[in-house]
C-alpha cells in the first residue's frame, strides 16, 4: 500500500490524503466489478431463460452501480452526514436543470413497482404499439407492430420512449390481466343471397375454430377478476347481422390471442371462402353502379 501511494506522490505530486482516496475508490470499483461478474456467472449457469438472464443482468448492474456511487462518494466525503448536506444543497438546482431525467427516473420506479407493463408485454403507449423488449433507467424500448403493417404484425422497427410517458400518455396492455382480445371479421353478402344460411355457416365455422380458445379464456378471466373488475357474460363466438348499402353485413366476433390475430383471420377466411364456394345461393357483395339505357329501357349493373 505504501509503495502505491509513493508512486502517486512521486509521479503525480498528489497530496497523501487524496492518494488514499483514489486508491480506495479504485479498490471499491474493482471489488464490486468482480462481485458483479461472479453473480452473473452463477446466473448464467443456473438458468438459460433469456428473460430471467436479462432481468438479473439489469438488476445486478443497477445495484452494483448504485452501491459503487455511494461507496466512492463516502470515501471522498469526510462523513456521510456531509454527503446528505451536499445533496441537499444541489437538490433545488438539479430539480430545475434535470426535470426530464428526474421524471424519467420516477417513471422507471413507477414501472418497476406498479408494473403497468413488463418485459414481453404487448402494449400501446399513446400512438405507439409494440412488444416491450427493454426497460432502462431513463427509457424503455418496444418492437413496433402495426403502423403500415396490417393485423398487428411487427414492422421491425425499435421505438425508444422516455419513462416519463407513463405519467402523460394512456397505456393499453394486451398481455396483463385478461390475455385475450376480441376480434371481428365482416362478411358482406348480397341482398339476394340466403343470408340466414350464410349466418349459420359462419357460426359453425367460428364455433369450431374458437371453441378451445373460449374455454381457455374463461379460466383466464376468472384469474383476472381477482385483480381487476373484468366481467364478460359470454365468451363464446357470435355472428351479428347488419344491413349495409351494398348488402347484408355478417360480423363474426370471437376471442383470440393478440399475437395470433392475423393468422386467425387467415384461417377463418380460408374456411369461409371454401364453404361459401359450395353454395351458389350465397354471393359476396361489392359496390355496384346501376344505369339505364333510354332506348332499351333496361337497367344494367356495373
Amino acid at each position: 500500500m505504501k509503495d502505491i501511494t509513493d508512486f502517486f506522490h512521486e509521479s503525480l505530486g498528489l497530496d497523501p490524503e487524496i492518494q488514499k482516496k483514489i486508491l480506495y475508490s479504485i479498490v471499491i470499483l474493482i471489488v464490486l466489478a468482480v462481485i458483479r461478474f461472479l453473480i452473473l456467472k452463477v446466473v448464467w449457469r443456473v438458468t438459460e431463460d433469456p428473460k430471467n438472464r436479462y432481468t438479473w443482468k439489469r438488476a445486478v448492474s443497477f445495484s452494483i452501480g448504485f452501491l459503487s456511487l455511494l461507496l466512492v462518494l463516502s470515501v471522498w466525503m469526510k462523513a456521510l452526514g456531509q454527503l446528505g448536506a451536499f445533496l441537499g444543497l444541489l437538490s433545488a438546482g438539479i430539480a430545475i436543470a434535470m426535470k426530464d431525467p428526474l421524471t424519467n427516473i420516477a417513471g422507471w420506479m413507477f414501472i418497476m413497482l406498479r408494473k403497468p407493463f413488463s418485459l414481453g408485454d404487448r402494449v400501446q403507449i399513446g400512438e405507439h404499439t409494440g412488444d416491450i423488449i427493454d426497460i432502462r433507467l431513463f427509457q424503455f424500448s418496444m418492437l413496433e407492430i402495426g403502423n403500415w403493417v396490417d393485423a398487428d404484425q411487427s414492422t421491425g422497427r425499435i421505438i425508444h420512449l422516455p419513462n416519463g410517458k407513463v405519467f402523460t400518455d394512456a397505456q393499453a396492455n394486451y398481455s396483463a390481466g385478461f390475455e385475450f382480445i376480441w376480434n371481428e371479421i365482416g362478411v358482406l353478402v348480397t341482398f339476394e343471397s340466403a343470408w340466414r344460411k350464410a349466418k349459420d355457416l359462419l357460426q359453425e365455422i367460428i364455433t369450431n375454430y374458437a371453441e378451445a380458445t373460449s374455454a381457455s379464456a374463461e379460466k383466464k378471466i376468472r384469474e383476472a377478476s381477482k385483480k381487476y373488475m373484468i366481467f364478460y357474460q359470454y365468451l363464446t363466438p357470435i355472428v351479428y347481422t347488419k344491413v349495409m348499402d351494398s348488402g347484408v353485413m355478417l360480423t363474426v366476433r370471437y376471442i383470440c390471442d393478440p399475437r395470433k390475430r392475423r393468422s386467425s383471420e387467415n384461417n377463418i377466411w380460408e374456411q369461409i371462402l371454401d364453404t361459401f364456394d359450395q353454395y351458389p345461393d350465397i354471393e359476396f357483395a361489392y359496390p355496384t353502379t346501376r344505369f339505364y339505357r333510354q332506348n332499351e329501357g333496361k337497367a344494367g349493373d356495373q
